[in-house]
């Protein structure tokens, strides 16, 4: 090996290389493919690196770039080891010291010019203005003025390798890289591209070029010529020059490099890249996304679907019982349901009723007495329930009137015969009359009562059914028609603010110590409106559990697809590596695009949902879905939390590639 002793200069090296050897395993066997190598070169040189194929040049540019580690020996960077440095160190000095022109560009397809030149300044924290500047100054020293915002599709090969070479000098690096850069290129472009070169290394960039060309390794100052992995040659060419001075050029504007800003502005710059990196890889691939994010939208929309529907069940359920009465408790006579003996007992009387209404926790009382009886309106007859309730007994209950009034304490008082019908005996009596029914006289057994309201048709509830059903003051049933005193039972509107079990020991303590024996029973509809709201609920989280499992199988669709797109843009991986980017900026980059993906996916499921709900209403069910703000604010919080989850694994898997491996892939 010829190592020349002349001409040397007397700062410190550059680069140094000192027993450098790098080796891949090969089946059982290991490939040496450099041998014991040691290098020095000094700033401001052009270095030719030439070889035949396979003889190591291309794997010791990478290991000068850090772009791969050697695998026994040491490199040095202006005295720094770097077998010593971490991946994101390495990345630091790629970003600063080092500017890379690849033989087939290594451009971004979904950037224009300017955004291929401008990512090493993103990554070294440079201000959107100040690199959009010196990306359009140095593109237009480069002769690209006019295609500034063409994408490299729009370019030809000698244009995309001047956005290659701006791109390399966009952090004023000291040290250009070239591998075969006039390779792809036709005799006139790779003539213009080496012009650019040697004036770069004229301005004083240390340039080194690896070439299979050895025409174009003459035009470099020093020739290093490699065989079977090893230097074999190191020569000088006489080429050595002193920097001209002239028009400003491409160097000159590198050598304007704008400063970075403050860290948090820098970490700013590096997410807003990537969430816009994020959209345009979705955008370039609008199937692949859709599909994506069609698992996340299901499962969105029937989490919040199945919400809506339990909520609306619940409602619905809960307005049925109050059709009885809310808060209500109905007390009868006898110890419990089918006592034999319960119409032979007496003791439950009206006293006990005006008794109870006298208790805090009452809110409303109406004694009640029922009998079966014969109504007649003309020559029109039909069976009837005959209820004799206490004046607040439609508040206790929840009866609406439909039209006419109800009858209020004075009827009670006076025994009026006066009656409130309901909707089944409107259509049972008066079907064929053409008036109200409200002021007519129908006979009651042999009693006549006039009609002075008609209720408003009662949701479906327990004991509800399709008969006729009348009700008239309780004194009128008891005196008129009964012709005794005692009671069937006495309903109890609970307040507002006791809890209906309380309320009912209190009345199981009140009465037992009027009557001296439990000679009574309550029925709590609280609680069976409790136990039908808890079976509704216990099958909405059944339905729920089936719905977050079609979140689950979106999530790990997420991933797959995720995984995916990794190995399709292993490329771009590998040269955001090589212009600076840390793991960390790859990890964000991919963890954020599985987000954003969820996110909209569960704004779509969200969507998918109320559009569901506007159908159910429009087809004109009586049942409605009642939407829930918390719910759906948890599933757009689930399908953020599920971009997380599921896209940690494949953005991890991105920042861990090896750069040299990501762009030989490319």
């Amino acid at each position: 090996m010829d190592r020349p002793t002349d001409d040397r200069p007397a700062h410190e090296p550059l680069l140094v290389v000192e027993r450098l050897r790098r080796a891949f395993p090969a089946g059982d066997d290991t490939l040496v493919v450099l041998k014991d190598i040691d290098l020095t070169i000094h700033a401001g040189e052009m270095v030719a690196i030439v070889g035949a194929s396979g003889s190591g040049k291309s794997t010791l540019m990478n290991i000068l770039g850090c772009l791969d580690r050697p695998t026994a020996g040491g490199y040095r960077i202006r005295g720094r080891e770097t077998s010593t440095l971490d991946s994101d160190e390495l990345a630091e000095l790629r970003r600063e010291h080092f500017g890379f022109i690849f033989q087939r560009y290594h451009l971004l397809p979904e950037l224009t010019a300017i955004g291929n030149v401008e990512m090493p300044a993103i990554y070294a924290g440079i201000g959107a203005r100040e690199r959009e500047a010196h990306a359009t100054e140095l593109l237009t020293r480069l002769g690209m003025a006019d295609r500034l915002s063409h994408r490299p599709g729009q370019l030809s090969g000698g244009q995309q390798q001047r956005v290659s070479i701006a791109r390399a000098l966009m952090n004023g690096a000291d040290v250009i890289l070239a591998d075969e850069p006039t390779g792809a290129l036709d005799s006139r472009s790779g003539e213009e591209v080496l012009a650019i070169l040697q004036e770069l290394n004229r301005a004083g960039k240390t340039v080194i070029i690896v070439t299979h060309d050895m025409g174009v390794a003459q035009r470099a100052q020093r020739i290093i010529e490699l065989k079977d992995g090893a230097i074999v040659a190191d020569r000088r060419t006489g080429q050595d020059e002193e920097a001209d001075a002239g028009e400003a050029g491409p160097a000159d504007a590198a050598e304007r490099r704008p400063q970075a800003k403050k860290r948090w502005r820098t970490g700013i710059d590096r997410f807003s890249e990537a969430f816009r990196m994020a959209f345009l890889s979705m955008s370039a691939h609008k199937l692949r996304t859709f599909l994506t994010m069609l698992g996340i939208i299901i499962g969105i929309a029937s989490v919040v679907c199945v919400v809506a529907l339990g909520t609306g069940s619940r409602q619905q359920v809960l307005a049925n019982i109050s059709s009885l009465g809310t808060n209500t408790l109905e007390i009868f006579a006898g110890r419990d349901f089918g006592d034999t003996r319960s119409g032979k007992i007496t003791t439950l009387v009206v006293a006990d009723a005006d008794a109870l209404a006298m208790q805090s926790y009452v809110a409303a009382v109406t004694p009640t007495v029922s009998t079966s009886d014969l109504l007649r309106f003309g020559s029109i007859s039909a069976n009837a329930m005959v209820n004799g309730v206490g004046d607040q007994y439609f508040d206790a209950r929840g009866v609406k009137l439909a039209e006419g009034q109800l009858f209020d304490a004075g009827s009670v008082r006076t025994r009026a015969q006066e009656v409130v019908i309901d909707e089944n005996t409107r259509k049972a009596l008066f079907a064929s009359f053409s008036g109200s029914p409200v002021g007519q006289v129908i006979l009651i057994g042999k009693m006549p009562a006039r009609v002075i309201g008609v209720t408003l048709p009662q949701q479906g509830g327990f004991g509800s059914s399709q008969n006729p059903s009348v009700y008239l003051p309780y004194t009128t049933v008891q005196t008129r028609i009964l012709g005794n005193t005692t009671l069937r039972s006495i309903t109890v509107r609970v307040a507002d603010d006791t809890p209906t079990a309380l309320a009912e020991q209190a009345v199981t303590d009140f009465l037992l110590a009027r009557h001296g024996v439990k000679d009574f029973f309550i029925l709590n509809t609280d609680d069976i409106r409790q136990t039908i709201t808890s079976t509704t609920e216990t099958l909405t989280l059944l339905i729920s559990a089936i719905a977050l499992i079609s979140l689950l199988v979106g999530g790990i669709g997420v991933m797959n697809i995720m995984l995916v797109t990794v190995s399709e843009r292993v490329g771009e991986i590998g040269v955001r590596m090589a212009v600076g980017a840390r793991q960390g900026d790859i990890m964000q980059q991919f963890l954020i695009e599985a987000i954003v993906v969820c996110f909209i996916g569960g704004l779509g499921g969200i969507g998918l949902a109320l559009g569901f709900g506007a159908i159910f209403e429009l087809a004109g069910s009586t049942f409605r879905l009642v939407y829930s703000s918390a719910s759906i604010a948890a599933s757009l919080l689930c399908s953020t939390v599920i971009g997380v989850a599921f896209g940690y694994l494949p953005a991890k898997s991105a920042a861990q590639l090896d750069p040299v491996v990501a762009l030989s892939r490319n």
